[in-house]
């Protein structure tokens, strides 16, 4: 099931307990704008190559829409449109008065040079200056993109409106970005993790975790799971996969990776085949890489007790029945990884008051935010009889609903 289908199907299901009207939920769908353009660059060896890019606004009923530019060769209108809407429902469980978008370009960020990754992304800036703004559009990193990318698309964009440094997030400390971005997204799947085990009077400390990509998400959840006393027993990426039952020396590896830039030849554990890792012995299973990597084939073989999907839609919903069926618990992707949005959203509010925070109150508030969240999502569970999948689906649908309705959109 590709993204889109994927995200209906849990759209729908959450309407469908909600009881929301059927023209409701058609407009709820329907992204506000789709926007498609082509950015021709010329390489550095003097040709020129075209890139395809989109942006897809899908809602703003809450706020400004927000939302990762990723730079990817499998991009795609319906992962974006898929991604987008998945926004606006994460940032409605986060309790962040915005909407959701998405963007992306369909290239290869490994097979360009800085000088050319720099020319795509203001050539795509210039494209769509006129619809992203402080206060319509606010882009971020995502994957195949980062804090540079930003810096890049600030300066672009401050060339047609002026200085504006709350266009972007994620940016650069010395742009306006706000300490503690970086680590964000990791930090907010430690501590949702700790909430979701606090419940089954259990911690982070001793228990077994398997970690599914080791890029920003990845490495950041695996090195505060390290500090907190877990046991990282295997970790993957698209270089390689690495494991060891005692325990992986996370430090030491974050230091091989920087100097290797890949897994393999890891002295503090044994090779494994990536695609193992998944089904993998451990405790507690962590996607932090593409979406729907867990599905139908490979489900029934998960051997975790509990998932936490640091990855966008990393679980299509036949696997989400077949993990049910086992006891598995999951912990949905809309509030899992909403550190990253939440944290965007403390960096917009510095950057609009044009004063910045300490580190600690940074983290202090993004840990009060997912603790307020979490405690939503339960009462919605409660109410609903319902899993945390649409416990979430279910808080986050309804508050655009809401606010859709209170906006008068019939009129």
């Amino acid at each position: 099931m590709n993204a889109l289908a994927a995200t209906n199907c849990n759209f729908q299901h959450a309407a469908r307990i909600l009881g929301l009207d059927s023209k409701l939920q058609k407009s709820l769908l329907i992204p506000f704008r789709e926007i498609k353009v082509e950015c021709t660059v010329p390489k550095d060896d003097g040709s020129f190559v075209s890139y395809i890019g989109f942006r897809i606004q899908h809602d703003n009923a809450r706020g400004p829409m927000k939302g990762g530019i990723r730079y990817h060769p499998e991009v795609d209108p319906d992962e974006v449109n898929a991604l987008a809407q998945l926004m606006t429902w994460k940032t409605a469980v986060a309790d962040i008065p915005y909407g959701g978008a998405k963007g992306g370009i369909g290239c290869n960020p490994r097979e360009l040079s800085v000088s050319e990754l720099q020319r795509v992304t203001r050539v795509f800036t210039q494209k769509i200056h006129d619809l992203i703004g402080t206060h319509r559009d606010v882009p971020a990193p995502d994957m195949g993109t980062n804090s540079q990318t930003m810096a890049w698309i600030l300066d672009e964009y401050s060339k047609f409106h002026s200085y504006s440094p709350a266009v972007v997030t994620g940016k650069p400390i010395e742009l306006g970005g706000s300490l503690g971005r970086e680590a964000a997204t990791g930090r907010g799947v430690v501590f949702a993790t700790e909430f979701l085990l606090a419940e089954y009077g259990m911690s982070i400390a001793n228990m077994k975790f398997a970690i599914q990509g080791f890029g920003n998400v990845g490495s950041w959840a695996a090195t505060f799971i390290h500090q907190k006393g877990g046991k990282v027993v295997a970790v993957s990426d698209i270089t390689g996969a690495v494991k060891n039952q005692n325990g992986i020396d996370i430090p030491a590896l974050l230091k091989h990776k920087e100097k290797t830039r890949s897994l393999k030849d890891f002295g503090g554990g044994d090779a494994m085949d990536p695609n193992d890792l998944l089904v993998h012995e451990c405790d507690v299973l962590i996607p932090c890489a593409l979406g729907g990597v867990l599905n139908k084939e490979n489900a029934a073989d998960v051997k975790a007790k509990f998932i936490i999907e640091a990855a966008n839609h990393p679980t299509d919903p036949e696997a989400d029945e077949i993990l049910s069926r086992k006891g598995v618990i999951i912990l949905p992707d809309i509030y899992a990884n909403s550190g990253g949005v939440t944290v965007s959203y403390f960096e917009w509010v510095q950057n609009i008051q044009g004063f910045m925070w300490e580190e600690e109150k940074v983290n202090y508030e993004l840990k009060r935010y997912m603790k307020r969240a979490f405690n939503d999502i339960k009462a919605m569970c409660h109410t609903y009889n319902c899993n945390l999948r649409m416990g979430a689906f279910t808080l986050g649908v309804n508050k655009v609903a809401r606010a859709t309705l209170l906006r008068g959109w019939e009129a």
